[in-house]
């Protein structure tokens, strides 16, 4: 394992997570050295201690580790093929966000040219990296990780997921819809509350209570999605449409969009005729798995 205090970083890419990203590297220790397409935007990492690279091909010969942080994976492709000679011997970290397919595709094509390749998730915003409250998602082959998990871990708390590269990505996806998913529920019940006069910041706090309580019946629904075995210890689905047809009445007699929880009744009436009415909630998981038009 590297030593984390000594071990030469690269970081390419410099827009502002790839700023806090080498600038985290550098005050753990790291000789760090940075290329950026516009150079200027090195400038302050620069004063701090940082080297400039002159090209993309230099940076990536000058150190170990090569933390590659840009707009898309076409940009990925872009400096690495213009990076002027071969990759053998260095490790790529690949924090650019894009999907599990195109992580994939970036691991085979940095393989043929010699180089070993983790691919990555920022679970965080810049202002928090070089803190454990930044979470770093990694995934690729675990002995890649390990010989550089110290340096890794300078920039948060870090994991890997697996073996399949594409898990990063994966991961991030299903992040981002409980995100959304979550503020699309707080965001639907402050417009009802809104119609009559409640504002958003009262029922903030009530809102947060129940997303705390929900998410403590995930471990017990993850049981029943694994096993393949809804039993209805709860409520049964065929009570929860009842409550799902009372949200669309509700939304459209306040004037609020109803779209969103009549997509989530039109789920549950196809699983309620599919012949899982006296099942649990977590029996949609079926009509997650399954691709649907439009």
């Amino acid at each position: 394992m590297n030593d984390r205090s000594t071990t030469p970083v690269t970081v390419i890419g410099l827009g502002l997570m790839g700023q806090a990203l080498a600038g985290a590297f550098l005050k753990a220790g790291h000789p760090t050295t940075v290329w950026n397409r516009t150079a200027a935007k090195a400038d302050p990492l620069v004063a701090g201690g940082a080297r400039l690279a002159a090209t993309a091909g230099e940076a990536l010969r000058a150190s170990p580790l090569t933390i590659i942080c840009v707009t898309d994976y076409e940009a990925v492709r872009e400096l690495l093929n213009g990076s002027d000679g071969t990759l053998a011997g260095i490790t790529l970290v690949n924090l650019t966000s894009g999907t599990s397919a195109q992580a994939r595709e970036a691991a085979e094509w940095a393989g043929r040219r010699g180089a070993r390749y983790l691919d990555g998730a920022i679970m965080a915003i810049p202002q928090t990296i070089g803190t454990a409250e930044a979470v770093i998602l990694h995934s690729g082959p675990r002995a890649d990780f390990e010989a550089h998990e110290r340096a890794l871990g300078v920039l948060g708390t870090v994991n890997h997921l697996g073996a399949d590269v594409g898990l990063a990505s994966l991961y991030d996806a299903a992040g981002l819809t409980m995100m959304w998913s979550i503020l699309n529920a707080w965001l639907q019940g402050t417009a009802m509350l809104g119609a009559a006069g409640v504002d958003a910041a009262t029922f903030a706090p009530f809102a947060q209570e129940i997303a705390t309580g929900v998410a403590g019946w995930l471990p017990g629904y993850a049981e029943q999605v694994d096993s393949g075995s809804f039993p209805a210890e709860v409520s049964a689905l065929e009570t929860d449409v009842r409550a799902m047809a009372h949200l669309v009445e509700e939304s459209e007699a306040a004037g609020v969009n109803a779209e969103w929880p009549k997509l989530i009744k039109a789920m549950a009436d196809r699983a309620i005729a599919a012949g899982h009415g006296g099942e649990q909630y977590p029996v949609l998981i079926e009509e997650f798995r399954t691709p649907r038009n439009g």
